[in-house]
């Protein structure tokens, strides 16, 4: 059963950084792709960054030259760098791996940023 796990989540007061991780476990040989999702209150969830085994990477407008995502393919595991936050960028970030058969979402973890 694939597992995803997530951590780095916090409290940052405006302008700070954090850095989200998420493994991945558990009967994976092969993924497409690894990302970062978010849900604000109210909100629906949207995409915040995605990274594809080749390396190819995507990002929300919001985030672009803010956000960085990496990713380990042989730890299966990916990275979001999030710098020069802002109190919008508060939400729940769930880390989402895609691969050829499935899709995975790990449990979440908060992100609060305070003015």
């Amino acid at each position: 059963q694939v597992r995803l796990v997530e951590s780095g989540g916090g409290l940052v007061q405006a302008g700070g950084s954090l850095r989200l991780s998420c493994a991945a476990s558990g009967g994976i040989f092969s993924f497409n792709a690894m990302g970062w999702y978010r849900q604000a209150p109210g909100k629906q969830r949207e995409l915040v960054a995605t990274i594809t085994s080749a390396g190819l990477t995507n990002y929300l407008d919001s985030v672009k030259g803010r956000f960085t995502i990496s990713g380990d393919n042989a730890k299966k595991t990916v990275y979001l760098q999030m710098d020069s936050l802002k109190p919008e960028d508060t939400a729940v970030y769930y880390c989402k791996l895609t691969a050829p058969l499935f899709v995975s979402w790990g449990q979440g973890t908060q992100v609060t940023v305070s003015s």
